[in-house]
């Protein structure tokens, strides 16, 4: 199970493990992630998910699809790494990845 690194916006961080193919965002909620809220329960609709992909990890994630780059055309504290964590769906090869939330999120 790939281990996911949650990032506060203060840096404070949060370690847990979810299952390949689970979203970063089922992840987050399931473990009690402050800052990722996923209120349209990973339908990309609300952008309740905003997240930060580090640097580092950007290459090994998918891109993002037009209807998420709309939905991050929304958001607040955009960055060139944002991404709606319900659309990023773990892999074997994210395991360590570090995931950042914005400070408006909380």
């Amino acid at each position: 199970m790939p281990l996911i690194i949650f990032k506060s916006h203060d840096g404070e961080t949060k370690e847990v493990h979810a299952e390949t193919g689970t979203s970063i965002m089922q992840a987050a909620v399931d473990n009690g992630i402050d800052g990722i809220l996923g209120e349209c329960g990973g339908c990309c609709s609300c952008a309740t998910c905003h997240c930060y992909v580090d640097p580092a990890w950007v290459a090994k994630v998918s891109p993002a699809d037009s209807t998420e780059a709309d939905m991050l055309e929304c958001v607040l504290e955009p960055k060139e790494t944002s991404r709606l964590s319900c659309q990023v769906t773990l892999t074997d090869e994210m395991d360590g990845i570090i995931i950042g939330m914005p400070k408006s999120q909380y």
